[in-house]
């Protein structure tokens, strides 16, 4: 299971989508679109956008109830 935060430095509804996370206890990955050109193309706008096993779940804010049915869900298979 892999979650991947989409976001960039500075920005509160990543913090925010990140204690979230967190708060699940679930390991993540955190990628900085700043860093690539591609990337800041496709998310700048709607940073965070959260990935679990490469399809998006969540764009601007993570709902926690929401994530942890998905991982449950996940978790099944």
């Amino acid at each position: 299971m892999k979650i991947v935060i989409y976001g960039k430095p500075g920005c509160h509804l990543c913090d925010d989508a990140r204690a979230v996370i967190e708060r699940v206890g679930t390991p993540f990955e955190e990628i900085d679109i700043t860093t690539d050109d591609g990337l800041h193309a496709a998310y700048l706008e709607r940073i965070p956008v959260v990935t679990l096993n490469g399809e998006e779940c969540f764009e601007l804010f993570v709902d926690e109830a929401a994530l942890r049915g998905l991982l449950d869900k996940v978790g099944r298979r």
